[in-house]
Order: C-alpha cells, then sequence, then structure tokens
C-alpha cells in the first residue's frame, strides 16, 4: 500500500487539498469494487491537528503531524493563496522537511503555485518545473537556477512532479494514478471527474507578460519599445542601435533581465497581440497577421503554432462565439 500526505499549512488552497484526498480515496473505492485490495492510505498532514485556511473561513483537520508522519510514498504540496512568495516564507519549516523527506526516498508533487515551496526546498535546483503562467515571471526571478517550461500540463523527473495553472492539477493527479496503477483505472477516474485525459500543453491559455521586475532601465525602455511598436518590422540591430548598445551586448543584457532573447520577446508580443484580435473575432486571419507586422502567411502561423500550440485558425475557432 503506498502512503499519500497531502499537505495542510499556512494559506494553502483549501480546494486543491480536499480533491487531492478525494482522487485517492475514489481510486481505493473502485480498486475493491474490482475485486482488488485498496492500494493507498492518505493522510493528511500538518504542524498542527488543525489548519485554518481563508481567514478562518475554511478549517482543514490534520491526520497527524509533521514530527509524526515519517516519510511517506508521495508528498502532495497544494497550491498557495495570496502572494506565492510570501506564502512560501510563512511555511518555510514546511520545506525543509520536504527536503529531508525527498532525500530519503519520498516522492513530491506540488500543484500550480505549490512549486514556489518546492522550489524553495532546493530540490528542484537544475530540474524541470511548471507552475500557473500567470507566476512564471515571478518564479523565474526568485529561482533562476530551476527549468521553469511553463507551457506543459505536468512534469515529471527524478521523483518530482509539477503541475500547470489552477485545474492542471487534476491532469497531475491522473498523471501518478497511472505510474501506480493502470490505465484501465486512469480513465475510469477521468470519466468520474470529467477530466480531459491526455491535456498535455497549457500553452493556449498563457497570456505574455514580460519580465520587466529587473534593474536595467535600458533594457526596460526596449521592451516598452517593442510592446509599442509590434505592428512594424522589428530587427535586433535597429533596436540595439537605437538604445546605443553593439548587437551582442543589447542581446546579452535583454536575455539576462527578461529571461527571453530579443528574438522571442518580439515573437510573444507580436503573437499576443494577434491572439487578442483573433479572440474578438472581427478580423480574418490575414487582417491580424499584417497588423502584427507578418507578411509570410506560413512563418506567422508556424510562429503562432510554436508559442500557442494551435493554429491561428483553430485559435480563432476556439474562442469565436
Amino acid at each position: 500500500m503506498k502512503t499519500i500526505a497531502v499537505l495542510a499549512f499556512k494559506n494553502a488552497n483549501p480546494g486543491s487539498i480536499t480533491d487531492s484526498v478525494y482522487f485517492f480515496e475514489k481510486a481505493n473505492d473502485y480498486l475493491i469494487k474490482n475485486g482488488e485490495p485498496a492500494m493507498f492510505r492518505v493522510n493528511v498532514i500538518g504542524f498542527t491537528n488543525e489548519v485554518k485556511l481563508n481567514g478562518g473561513r475554511y478549517v482543514i483537520k490534520t491526520d497527524t503531524t509533521f514530527d509524526k508522519a515519517g516519510y511517506p510514498d508521495l508528498i502532495i504540496i497544494p497550491s498557495l493563496t495570496g502572494h506565492a512568495t510570501s506564502a512560501t516564507y510563512l511555511n518555510k519549516d514546511c520545506s525543509i522537511w520536504i527536503a529531508g523527506a525527498y532525500k530519503n526516498g519520498s516522492e513530491v508533487a506540488s500543484l500550480c503555485t505549490g512549486a514556489f515551496l518546492l522550489a524553495f526546498s532546493g530540490i528542484l535546483e537544475g530540474k524541470e518545473c511548471t507552475t500557473h503562467w500567470e507566476y512564471a515571471n515571478e518564479f523565474r526571478y526568485f529561482y533562476p537556477s530551476v527549468n521553469l517550461v511553463d507551457e506543459r500540463i505536468v512534469t515529471d523527473q527524478e521523483g518530482l512532479y509539477s503541475s500547470g495553472g489552477n485545474n492542471a492539477y487534476w491532469n497531475l493527479l491522473l498523471h501518478l494514478m497511472e505510474k501506480y496503477t493502470s490505465r484501465a483505472l486512469v480513465i475510469k477516474l477521468a470519466k468520474f471527474f470529467v477530466i480531459d485525459i491526455d491535456k498535455s500543453n497549457q500553452s493556449v491559455f498563457i497570456v505574455f507578460q514580460g519580465l520587466k521586475d529587473h534593474e536595467d532601465k535600458i533594457i526596460l525602455k526596449s521592451q516598452e519599445f517593442i510592446e509599442k511598436n509590434f505592428s512594424n518590422k522589428l530587427s535586433v540591430d535597429e533596436i540595439a542601435e537605437k538604445f546605443h548598445l553593439t548587437k551582442r551586448t543589447f542581446e546579452r543584457r535583454f536575455k539576462n533581465a527578461t529571461r527571453n532573447t530579443v528574438a522571442e520577446y518580439i515573437q510573444k508580443v507580436k503573437i499576443e497581440a494577434a491572439k487578442k484580435q483573433l479572440e474578438i473575432g472581427r478580423k480574418s486571419i490575414n487582417e491580424v497577421m499584417y497588423n502584427v507586422g507578418y507578411s509570410d502567411v506560413q512563418a506567422f502561423r508556424e510562429v503562432f503554432k510554436k508559442i500557442t500550440g494551435m493554429t491561428p485558425f483553430d485559435y480563432k475557432n476556439k474562442y469565436k462565439r
């Protein structure tokens, strides 16, 4: 039997705690109905017997406390509420316990912004991780040694797992279930919880927000220039010259400050503008393409699909009324 520890701590999202518990308990129900033994022992773990969340609106009763829990097979870190970095600091003692458990053989899964607490523990260094796309810039700023792949729904590397934004944690729970049991049980659970079973990419949901919480004023001005002039054909050489920098120096400083190359940043700004125009649905795809500074249909389609995971046509259809 596998032991599952769902953590309850300050600023944890109560929904992701209760959903995780229910998911594994439902898996046990299906196994028993199929004549098989229950496979999961699920415990909610905290520092106290009760954890008050959302200003006391919700009270989570724990099954045991960290000092008595031992090392479970799998630890689930729920998503955080409020400011992610502040919530992480409030739970720094929890991150120490997570790191110790991982070193003693526990696997660890973070749900959504729970990735901040997982990264704070130090065990994600040099490894892949995903989180909610809206917090990607903040995550990259505080944890540059972690390879954030925020376009992904789920990551799985060396016993460490993470999920993307909000409801993506259901896909991570299914992923874990398939590792532990069978595809047949996963399909049953996906149908019960009404989950799109093979969703692997959250690019289509990402709203690009260039990282601007840095101290390079020249690069900040260049970002603002790109964002105001996305409808024009922009070249790295011209932008570097405009801000009196050599191309090499400009590219180096831009990548250090924004975590994107200049070309990537230009593409993402243009495609974000195109997405907004396609969502409104009043213009043809060609009109939108010209409006954001592209003249080659194939090039526009390829860049759009690379960034969003969908063609412009499919994206337009997805959001049209």
